[in-house]
C-alpha cells in the first residue's frame, strides 16, 4: 500500500514539475514579448515626436507663406 502511495506522489510530483517548467517557459516568451512591445512603443514615440516636429515646421512655413502673400 505504501508502494503504491509513494507512486502516487512521485507521478504528483514529476506532473508538477512539468507543469512549473512549461509555465517557466511561458513567463520567458511572455517577458521577451513585453520587451519587444515596450521597444516598438518607443521607437513609436520617437518617431511620432519626429512627426510632430516636421509638422510644426511645415505649419510655420505655411503661416510665413501666407503673411507674405
Amino acid at each position: 500500500r505504501l508502494e503504491g502511495q509513494v507512486a502516487r506522489y512521485k507521478t504528483a510530483a514529476e506532473n508538477a514539475e512539468r507543469v512549473e517548467d512549461e509555465l517557466k517557459a511561458e513567463k520567458r516568451k511572455l517577458q521577451r514579448e513585453l520587451r519587444s512591445a515596450l521597444d516598438k512603443t518607443e521607437e513609436l514615440e520617437v518617431s511620432n515626436g519626429h512627426l510632430v516636429k516636421r509638422l510644426e515646421k511645415m505649419k510655420a512655413n505655411r503661416s510665413a507663406l501666407l503673411s507674405q502673400q
